[in-house]
């Protein structure tokens, strides 16, 4: 036994680099290291675990793991059932690794890793909870198993792990699997308002770490695509703390704040109250953040804030007309950017701005020319005058995606 701890402990040390994995691989590592996961030795099953963990952060050694080891998940998942909690950690890591790849998302959940996954996230051992957050996130990347993760009770525990204040990877790991269950399905959506995400959110995101924010935002500018959802989001007053953070240190937690009011803008509810209420005040109100954003360089938060405005003037919300209207630094943005023509921007586009509600792409074709028609329907909404050509029959019918694709995983040796 020792013999094989010295011998795995040795494979271990040669599985931190990448030209290393490759050798191990090609010299046959990986059934000698599947095969003593079933060790009776806690520091055998370490070693071994660990090492596969290193091994499975490359996607080729990942697809010859899928090829040649059918029985590898169950035995990562039976080892997070251990009596070492450095074994079972390492097991929820190894899954973390596989589960880069979908194939080993759907197998997690067919072999019953949510349960220990679940029991992981409630301990007390801050190694554990991290790498079971970790797990799950990636696990949750695959649509098919966002109910299933949902059902299997992982909303309260989430929701209370945003508040793990003194480690804010465990928050990432959390609202990210949050952002992850809510990308494909409007149940899902109304189940996690429901378990008080937003209200958790609301009360966390403007004194959280710019990593910690920039996700949380980014799950508020997802629920926000639910028209069923978006009354119930503006009654909460989410749009208080989005707006102070249009203006954060954060480029990205700038542009999915801003994503989030665009996506509530959108056919948002027959009472547009909570947006007049907030037209001057918190930091300058949404006024103050349309004006930053019509002005600024990029591209991306032009047109965001000129699909915002088309939102809120298409509601015949006359307080909010009014209010537009009244602005004319708004109006003078709005004349300037209806005046230009492609090519005459600053700023290039970023990945990830308007889109349809399943496209967390790029923009491709949302540019200058398409800013300019948005500014000149405002303008033909506040003057009264024939709507522009193209954006004739009612609203756009798109939505602001985060400038991110709605899915995250994480992959980490």
């Amino acid at each position: 036994m020792r013999v094989q701890r010295n011998a795995t402990g040795a494979l271990l040390n040669m599985t931190h680099s990448d030209e290393n994995r490759h050798q191990l691989v090609h010299a046959g590592a990986i059934p000698v290291l599947v095969s003593l996961l079933n060790s009776p030795d806690t520091d055998v099953q370490y070693y071994c675990t660990t090492a596969l963990s290193n091994i499975a952060v490359d996607a080729a050694n990942r697809k010859k793991l899928a090829q040649t080891e059918p029985k590898l998940v169950q035995s990562l998942v039976a080892l997070m059932e251990s009596r070492s909690l450095k074994v079972q950690c390492q097991a929820a890591l190894a899954l973390r690794n596989l589960a880069s790849d979908e194939k080993y998302q759907l197998e997690i959940v067919k072999a019953d890793g949510l349960t220990p996954l679940l029991r992981l996230l409630h301990s007390s051992y801050l190694p554990l909870i991290l790498s079971a957050a970790a797990c799950v996130r990636n696990v949750s990347i695959h649509p098919a198993n966002e109910s299933p993760i949902i059902d299997s009770g992982f909303l309260q525990p989430l929701i209370e792990l945003l508040s793990f204040d003194e480690n804010e990877e465990v928050q990432c790991h959390a609202i990210s699997t949050l952002r992850n269950l809510a990308a494909s399905s409007e149940r899902n959506k109304t189940a996690i308002v429901e378990a008080g995400a937003v209200e958790r959110i609301k009360q966390l995101v403007l004194t959280a770490p710019l990593v910690v924010q920039s996700e949380m935002t980014a799950c508020v500018a997802v629920l926000a695509l639910s028209d069923d959802l978006k009354p119930q989001l503006l009654e909460m007053g989410i749009c208080e703390v989005l707006i102070p953070l249009t203006n954060s240190p954060s480029v990205e937690v700038q542009g999915n704040s801003a994503a989030a009011l665009g996506n509530l803008s959108s056919k948002a509810a027959e009472d547009y109250a909570p947006f007049n209420a907030v037209w001057n005040q918190p930091d300058g109100g949404l006024h103050t953040y349309l004006v930053r954003f019509l002005g600024s360089p990029d591209q991306t938060f032009q047109h965001i804030a000129v699909w915002t405005i088309v939102q809120l003037l298409e509601a015949e919300d006359e307080t909010l007309t009014n209010n537009i209207r009244s602005s004319p630094i708004l109006l003078s943005l709005i004349k300037q950017l209806a005046a230009a023509g492609p090519g005459s921007q600053d700023g290039s586009p970023r990945h990830g701005s308007i889109s349809d509600e399943d496209d967390g792409g790029s923009t491709g074709e949302s540019g200058a020319s398409e800013i300019a028609a948005l500014a000149r329907r405002i303008l033909d909404l506040t003057d009264g005058g024939s709507v522009t050509e193209g954006l004739a029959n009612g609203r756009s019918g798109k939505k602001i995606a985060p400038l991110y694709p709605l899915k995250c995983q994480v992959d980490e040796c």
